[in-house]
């Protein structure tokens, strides 16, 4: 995510709605273990957390995606052969799996 964009996403008055959502609960159960464990003031806010870490992640891929994109077309136009495309893509999302799933210092969300 920009700079420009995750200040933005920072600021506290940022206008917000409210969502209902039905979770199972067996789910809100974990939730809450989790919640005390992490810290979090509430449920909510875990859930935020959680929807904010992961939504950035997607923007990110999203961001990275035309780049990607660019990539193949150009390994097609130089005759590079679509199972060795189809080998590296695997290899490149199974790595960047790995590098998603790593825990980093920096993991834990804003907590309210």
């Amino acid at each position: 995510m920009k700079i420009v964009d995750l200040k933005k996403r920072l600021r506290p008055n940022r206008r917000s709605e409210t969502v209902n959502v039905a979770i199972p609960a067996d789910l809100l159960s974990d939730l809450e273990r989790v919640r005390v464990h992490l810290g979090f003031s509430s449920i909510e806010a875990l859930i935020r957390g959680y929807v904010g870490q992961g939504l950035r992640a997607d923007l990110e891929r999203l961001e990275a995606a035309p780049n990607l994109t660019a990539l193949i077309d150009t390994l097609r136009r130089h005759g590079v052969d679509e199972k060795l495309i189809a080998v590296a893509m695997r290899e490149a999302e199974t790595a960047s799996a790995r590098t998603r799933s790593t825990p980093q210092a920096t993991t834990k969300a804003r907590r309210r």
